[in-house]
């Protein structure tokens, strides 16, 4: 760990007593500005605390990686011998290509 990573974890240390003495608006800001706090509670991490962006843009990361990891698995166990083409599909569902092409379709944003 390098001196500058020392620096930042020490900055981002919060020690409950700053909540107990009425500082927590103080610290909600702190944490807009750095992203991110942890909370020290009997001189144990108690929490995190992180902005919203910081919080939604983790879960993002997350989910992207859990998902890639589905499709990555999903891949191993492939086999194109399993599948079907989506004309073969159509023909199996008894779905004819014009009443796709009647379908009136709206995409959300």
């Amino acid at each position: 760990m390098n001196e500058t990573s020392v620096i930042h974890a020490m900055r981002s240390i919060v020690p409950i007593t700053r909540f107990n003495k009425g500082e927590a608006s103080r610290i909600f800001d702190e944490v807009a500005a750095s992203g991110t706090k942890v909370v020290m509670k009997n001189n144990r991490p108690a929490c995190v605390l992180m902005s919203p962006d910081r919080y939604e843009t983790l879960i993002e990361a997350l989910t992207d990686y859990l998902e890639r990891e589905e499709a990555d698995r999903r891949m191993t166990h492939y086999n194109s011998a399993d599948s079907l083409s989506q004309e073969e599909m159509m023909v199996s569902l008894g779905i004819r290509p014009q009443e796709l092409d009647d379908i009136d379709v709206e995409i959300e944003e």
